[in-house]
């Protein structure tokens, strides 16, 4: 464990872990386009050109099908390949790889073969990149057995879970939500890793819980103070893992404060949130319920270029304040 803990951006805790990842394993190496000398589209990779060379540190064509394709080879051939794409969005043309050989490969060779892979998906909106650069696509990925689906919210997740990420057997899939890239927190030097599988409770409270992932986690911290100041005690859960999801956690915490609010960025049918809301209503947790589970995910809509608009289109602090408020006030007391 490191002994000192300074304060790094979220994207300075990514590319350390990188360094420290590529300094510790002769095997991994790192794929993306523009991540070389221009140091990749959000300046994560840096300058880990320099220091580790172009061999470990590869720009790739505009091809995410054929570069995915070459990541899913090397980890089957020993390697450990870090892949950036650029925006989560262009994933949808490397899904082949992804879903029909890096997810199964493992299955379908009983265990004999294993792809140690790691993508990374700078995805969300609020930064003006409109419908095609702004999606939130992490349910698509958590619907497919053989991934792993996790989405750090905070520069110590992001390190940890990283390294965390690189060393595990299996396909990892890492999103980072890109308006957190500049968000600043503690993080420990040196290595470390955070489990791959447990959600954190972010803030402990009585009267509601409010299941959150990625940004959606610390616009929920803020009207978990704005409830407070209206006597109401929130109770707020980090997901960070959405395959595979925390059920203890999620449990745990309805079944004490009997309401359970679901904020997500992705579209709201059939989001993330749609399945904490069935893993709610299928466990015991369900009989604790006073009010009905309600999800606040994102608009049925492409995401608008119109600052207005793509602000409207995904969840803010006041429509959480809001929905918590619906939830404790149509609930039995």
């Amino acid at each position: 464990m490191a002994d000192e803990v300074r304060e790094l951006s979220y994207a300075q805790a990514i590319q350390e872990a990188l360094a420290i990842a590529m300094e510790r394993d002769e095997r991994v190496f790192l794929m993306g386009e523009d991540i070389g000398v221009y140091g990749g589209a959000f300046q994560v990779t840096g300058d880990l050109v320099q220091r580790f060379g172009e061999e470990r540190v590869m720009d790739t064509p505009i091809s995410e099908l054929g570069a995915a394709g070459v990541a899913v080879g090397a980890a089957l051939m020993g390697r450990r390949p870090v892949f950036e794409f650029q925006f989560s969005d262009f994933a949808t043309l490397a899904m082949e790889q992804i879903v029909n050989q890096a997810a199964k490969i493992r299955f379908m060779l009983g265990g004999k073969a294993s792809v140690p892979l790691v993508m990374r998906f700078p995805s969300g909106s609020g930064t003006g990149a409109a419908a095609q650069h702004s999606q939130s696509l992490e349910a698509w990925f958590a619907h497919v057995p053989g991934l792993k689906v996790v989405q750090p919210t905070t520069p110590h997740d992001a390190k940890g879970m990283l390294l965390a990420a690189i060393e595990d057997p299996d396909p990892v899939m890492f999103f980072e939500h890109k308006l957190l890239y500049k968000m600043k927190g503690p993080v420990p030097e040196g290595y470390y890793t955070e489990p791959l599988h447990e959600a954190r409770i972010r803030r402990v409270g009585q009267d509601i819980t409010i299941a959150a992932s990625a940004i959606m986690v610390h616009r929920a911290l803020e009207a978990a103070d704005s409830l407070a100041q209206q006597g109401i005690s929130a109770e707020v859960i980090d997901l960070r893992s959405l395959r595979p999801l925390d059920h203890r956690t999620l449990i745990d915490s309805v079944s004490k404060t009997t309401r359970l609010l679901c904020v997500y960025e992705g579209t709201r049918q059939l989001g993330i949130g749609a399945e904490v809301s069935a893993l709610i209503a299928e466990s015991a947790a369900f009989d604790r319920l006073d009010a009905p589970i309600i999800r606040l995910g994102g608009a049925d809509c492409p995401l608008p270029y119109n600052p207005q608009l793509e602000k409207a289109a995904v969840p803010q602090v006041d429509d959480i304040v809001a929905a918590a408020l619906r939830s404790v006030r149509s609930g039995r007391n």
